[in-house]
């Protein structure tokens, strides 16, 4: 495998052997964490994730792009919001959980974790992007 898709945990090496994880595995983990918190109405994927969906395939990494670099990982999120939610509080609780859910489970250390509201969602409608409001 190509050494730029593989994440490497150095302190994970022992006598046997080292531990990989790769990318899809973390836009996974912090799919599902920034999915469970409250004021989160859905994630925000691109076209193709959408026809994937509709097809029956289920994507837990939806919305989530990893960015893998020298000095940490950078993970971006884009989501759609509950009307009427604290969006800063919502965002703050986004950063926090996929923290912890990285770090409980992979142990790795993260440089930034960027939260993108791309729309709204109001009760028993369709999600609105800013672009058509």
């Amino acid at each position: 495998m190509n050494e730029n898709h593989i994440l490497e945990l150095e302190e994970q090496k022992s006598e046997l052997g080292k531990v990989e994880i790769s990318p899809e595995v973390i836009e996974v983990i912090a799919g599902i964490a920034a999915s469970e918190v409250d004021g989160v109405a859905t994630m925000r994927g691109n076209f193709a994730t959408g026809v994937a969906e509709k097809l029956g395939r289920k994507n837990h990494g939806k919305g989530v792009k990893v960015e893998l670099a020298e000095d940490g990982i950078t993970v971006d999120v884009s989501v759609v919001i509950t009307y009427g939610v604290a969006v800063p509080e919502v965002a703050t609780l986004i950063q926090s959980n996929i923290k912890q859910a990285l770090q409980t489970m992979t142990a790795i250390e993260l440089q930034a974790i960027n939260v993108h509201v791309v729309g709204v969602q109001f009760e028993s409608a369709e999600p609105v992007d800013q672009d058509e409001a």
